[in-house]
């Protein structure tokens, strides 16, 4: 039996959702910009019958036999999941890019000590080095795979 629309929706019910959301975007069901829009609508709905809107024109799944996460149950916030295989090589350019812009900013924050009072050390290495290590074998062996 299909729950009353009109009930107030829980902090599980969303969850359970944006669950379902997450894997038909993994499937190719829907596009990454469909998704942020989708998790948007999941996390401002009040009602059951609005989360049962946002995923009407997806394949059904019975909501209720998705786990709820372990740390949802004892009530506190669920990290963001880890993306694996297409999702997190989509990603790798943001990551790059986010790694570039603070480098950047680093070095000219350095650049202009260097010219306004002399030679001064290259902390600014000790910022970009590290970050754009793990970056590059990240990107060269692949990220962490989520459990199953």
């Amino acid at each position: 039996m299909a729950p009353n629309p009109d009930i107030r929706a829980s902090d599980a019910d969303r969850d359970r959702v944006a669950a379902s959301l997450r894997e038909h975007c993994a499937e190719g069901r829907i596009t990454m910009d469909e998704l942020q829009e989708r998790l948007d609508a999941v996390y401002g709905a009040k009602t059951v019958g609005q989360l049962q809107e946002v995923t009407s024109d997806l394949p059904e799944e019975d909501l209720y036999q998705l786990p709820v996460p372990a740390n949802q149950a004892k009530g506190t916030a669920s990290p963001a999941r880890r993306p694996s295989g297409d999702l997190a090589t989509q990603r790798m350019p943001a990551m790059w890019g986010a790694w570039a812009t603070v480098s950047a900013i680093n070095l000219t924050v350095w650049l202009i000590i260097l010219v306004t009072s002399g030679a001064v050390y290259p902390w600014w290495i000790w910022v970009a080095g590290p970050w754009g290590a793990v970056l590059l074998m990240r990107t060269i062996f692949g990220g962490r795979q989520d459990d199953r």
